[in-house]
């Protein structure tokens, strides 16, 4: 049999039946379109999570409070507070290959200015905390050392903020903005960085560390230190020789009751890699159930059209038509089956990605190889779920099919 031939006789089955056909490759674009998009929208936030982690800032590493016990009973992570502004600055200057250091004090607070208030993120810190977290200034300047030395009441606010308080792009500098009940004077705005998931970078206010200590916090402790290493090579030593530095800072003898945590950049997008690839997995294997009804449509039709050309079968095979011939020619009208369905699910897939991404706010990204991976399973499903009805076609005997009523 010609491959033209083939195909003619597969479009004419396929066409002689519409609504059945239509239905059956239903199954299937609903099936390869759920797959396309939940992978597209995994994949979507694992491009997000990691370029949000990436703009906090380069060869980062985060100390931060570990776990606290009192008469041997755990407070929990992060509820120990022996995090000090002098660990920070002997980290910058005992332990080599060390950029910078910018330790900070953070917590939500009521801020209130031109007759508006609203509850956003007070961080304390200092003047090398644009260079280590990647902070641009829009308007204005930031902190500057000498403002932290003398706890000047000055401030920095994110755009968020700024609209929030004084008006979308207002001009704010040199006014006035109420922090816990305190003034502070707006002294710079910082350049959008985006919403990271868990915090928005650009609803924040930044004071100087020794302000936020002594006005807002009433504490000597900070609640992170953000240390930047000279380069990508060398931040499992800083890791480790601040780990040691500090367990010896804190008089601390066992690693395992460090009273603080150390992360590294790598380590957080690593970890949250893996948190949104098992999700990616999750979303597709779930969208994939589709896919096996669609795949057993498949079979239904496949099994009522051997049945209603019974006769046609006995018809061919009396003509000369080889078991190999009648077996090819029911695997390929089942493929194609799946084969239309998978394109119009691409389709359907990128459409509702992008219906995600524009009403939903989610960002989605569809693959290549998640395209491929979609007509693969396509084609092997209609492998699958065709082998059967062909194998039972091809196994008819003449004489009888053709004495079929």
């Amino acid at each position: 049999m010609r491959i033209a031939d083939l195909f003619q006789e597969t479009y004419q089955a396929l066409i002689a039946n519409k609504v059945r056909s239509g239905l059956t490759i239903l199954g299937i674009v609903i099936g390869i379109g759920s797959v396309i998009a939940m992978i597209a929208i995994g994949q979507g936030s694992q491009k997000m999570i990691q370029s949000n982690i990436e703009s906090l800032g380069s060869n980062l590493i985060l100390v931060m409070p570990g776990m606290q016990r009192t008469a041997g009973v755990s407070q929990g992570r992060g509820s120990s507070q022996t995090l000090t502004l002098e660990d920070a600055d002997r980290i910058v200057s005992e332990i080599n290959n060390v950029k910078g250091v910018a330790p900070e004090l953070s917590s939500r607070y009521q801020a209130v200015a031109s007759g508006n208030n609203t509850n956003t993120s007070v961080v304390g810190t200092v003047a090398s905390y644009p260079t280590i977290r990647n902070l641009t200034i829009d308007q204005g300047s930031f902190i500057s050392d000498q403002q932290v030395a003398s706890m000047s009441k000055v401030a920095v606010i994110g755009p968020t903020t700024r609209d929030d308080l004084f008006g979308e792009n207002a001009d704010c500098l040199g006014k006035i903005v109420r922090i816990n009940g305190i003034n502070f004077t707006i002294i710079g705005v910082t350049k959008s960085k985006g919403s990271s998931g868990m915090t928005n970078q650009d609803d924040m206010i930044f004071v100087p560390i020794k302000t936020a200590q002594q006005f807002l916090a009433g504490s000597n402790f900070v609640s992170t230190i953000s240390v930047q290493a000279e380069n990508q090579n060398s931040m499992a030593q800083v890791q480790e020789e601040a780990s040691s530095l500090l367990l010896e800072r804190h008089n601390i003898s066992d690693p395992t009751l460090a009273d603080f945590s150390i992360m590294n950049q790598s380590d957080i997008v690593a970890t949250a890699s893996s948190v949104t690839n098992t999700f990616t997995v999750l979303l597709g294997s779930v969208a994939a159930i589709s896919l096996v009804v669609g795949g057993i449509g498949i079979m239904n039709m496949m099994l009522t059209t051997v049945t209603e050309r019974t006769r046609e079968i006995g018809l061919r095979k009396a003509v000369g038509a080889k078991k190999a011939d009648i077996n090819l020619q029911f695997l390929t009208e089942s493929i194609m089956l799946t084969f239309i369905g998978g394109v119009l699910g691409v389709l359907l897939g990128w459409l509702i990605s992008l219906a995600v991404q524009k009403f939903g706010g989610i960002t989605t990204n569809i693959s290549l190889t998640s395209v491929l991976l979609a007509f693969g399973v396509s084609a092997l499903i209609g492998i699958v779920f065709g082998y059967y009805p062909a194998r039972r076609a091809a196994s008819l005997n003449p004489i009888e099919a053709l004495r079929y009523e």
